[in-house]
């Protein structure tokens, strides 16, 4: 029996490995005619360390990510997803994405890029895509190509889409 999928929840960052993954789970969502759900966690922590901290600061971000998310739901909406919305969640992006989001959202599947923007927490803290895949309670898959089936270098990934 072929596996269908009804929630899936792909997290972007603004890298060329979340924009792979955010371009298979359209895919996929619409082969399955699923919910697509887009989110960004916005990692508070990283603020946290920052003395002059301002709210201006959060705020940016949030007005960045926003725009940004909302280009990926038009994207989607146009390639054919029915159902395709966005959040935007603050605090550890590795519990939101793992735990938080698919247990409210019935997540039955998150894509997810091998690789984000943040090689340094990477290597201080572990990988957000490492914990996601040992920590869902649902499938995960991790996306290492690009639709054309090129793969996506580390360093490639880590850079920032334009």
């Amino acid at each position: 029996m072929l596996q269908e999928y009804t929630n899936i929840l792909v997290p972007v960052d603004g890298s060329y490995g979340a924009e792979a993954a955010f371009e298979k789970a359209i895919a996929v969502a619409k082969r399955n005619n699923a919910h697509l759900h887009i989110v960004h966690a916005i990692d508070t922590r990283t603020f946290q360390d920052i003395s002059s901290f301002d709210t201006e600061i959060i705020n940016d971000v949030t007005s960045e990510s926003k725009e940004r998310l909302e280009k990926y739901v038009k994207e989607a909406h146009a390639a054919g997803i029915q159902q395709g919305d966005y959040s935007i969640e603050y605090g550890a992006p590795k519990t939101i994405i793992a735990k938080d989001l698919p247990k409210q959202m019935q997540t039955d599947l998150i894509m997810i890029g091998a690789t984000g923007l943040n090689a340094v927490a990477r290597l201080l803290v572990g990988s957000v895509t490492e914990y996601v895949t040992r920590n869902a309670q649902c499938d995960v898959l991790v996306v290492r190509t690009t639709m054309k089936g090129d793969s996506i270098s580390a360093k490639q990934a880590s850079k920032k889409v334009e």
